[in-house]
């Protein structure tokens, strides 16, 4: 039936047409921003999904920046422990020095020993990153607070987050406390048994000169071979040696923490970054355009569309042939 009313030919050539077009819009959108799923609308599933790991990532690379400002802390608090690891040393070594010498050659010992003491206050005091050190503190009663780095975004199968941390336990590893009741001074500063070296809450001081006493204590901080007039007998500094020696142990268990401590952020940065990596392929695949496909589809639908508007223009003509039936 031929009708002037409804061409159906020229209504599926429209139809036809703007599907075309329709596609034709959606793959150079793709091409254009090399998403194929950049919007809810386009797959919410997928979309929800990306959303969410572009999220999580950007916690982990805050995460990462936090690893790194940790892995400085604990890197200072790790110098300032090895060049007291050092000087502490050298004080062993005046204290062998003096063993059976004079008075007066003690005496000029002591001036050494005594720059050597400042010289391992300087080392933990400068030992600070950031607005933190865990050499030198002042705790104002019970323990030093533990350094907490942050190491890990963590989200459950349920959707809760989490954050995970590295603790350093700078209890264990302070060299100074300055507060005014901690409940335990650090391993310089500390009072020790000179019989064991081993660290005591109450202070028995010695006094100097004399035969070395069982309850005799030395801090390495205080410990002194000569004061005012009189020399550290023998049988003392021994004592003192044995202080020393101990306080060196308990400083070489510190810097063995820092270094493991140091070791397991430098460990997390690497998975962290990897980890990050890994979720912005899998965002990849499911929201990144394939231009190879693109490109191919885009030219097969430029193609179609210029089809579609030669097939519409013929549907439109073909009202033109009706005439023809009512010529003489």
């Amino acid at each position: 039936m031929a009708s002037i009313m409804t061409n159906t030919a020229a209504l599926t050539a429209l139809q036809s047409l703007n599907a075309t077009q329709n596609s034709l819009a959606t793959t150079q959108s793709r091409i254009s921003t090399g998403y194929r799923v950049s919007q809810a609308s386009d797959n919410a599933a997928y979309w929800s999904i990306a959303t969410t790991m572009r999220s999580d990532n950007q916690a982990m690379s805050t995460v990462s920046d936090s690893l790194g400002l940790g892995a400085s802390k604990v890197d200072t608090a790790y110098t300032g422990m090895s060049s007291a690891i050092t000087t502490i040393n050298s004080i062993q070594q005046k204290l062998t020095a003096s063993y059976g010498q004079t008075d007066a050659s003690k005496e000029k010992t002591q001036v050494e020993i005594k720059a050597l003491q400042d010289q391992l206050k300087a080392y933990a005091d400068g030992a600070t990153f950031s607005g933190t050190n865990m050499l030198s503190v002042s705790t104002a009663s019970g323990t030093a607070a533990d350094v907490k780095v942050v190491s890990a975004f963590n989200r459950s199968a349920t959707g809760a987050v989490s954050i995970s941390t590295i603790d350093v336990n700078v209890e264990s590893i302070k060299l100074y406390d300055a507060g005014a009741a901690p409940t335990a001074k650090g391993i310089l500063d500390t009072d020790r048994l000179g019989a064991t070296g081993a660290a005591v809450t109450t202070a028995s001081a010695p006094t100097l000169g004399a035969a070395a006493a069982a309850t005799d204590t030395y801090s390495v901080a205080g410990l002194a071979i000569f004061s005012g007039t009189t020399a550290a007998s023998d049988s003392q500094i021994s004592q003192m040696m044995t202080v020393v020696d101990a306080a060196l142990k308990d400083m070489t268990t510190a810097a063995t923490k820092l270094g493991a401590a140091k070791s397991s952020i430098d460990l997390q940065k690497t998975f962290t970054s990897s980890l990050m990596d890994s979720i912005d392929r899998g965002v990849g695949q499911l929201v990144d355009a394939d231009m190879n496909k693109e490109s191919t589809r885009l030219q097969a639908l430029q193609v179609q569309q210029q089809l579609g508007v030669q097939a519409l223009s013929i549907a439109n003509g073909s009202s033109q042939s009706i005439l023809s039936l009512f010529r003489g």
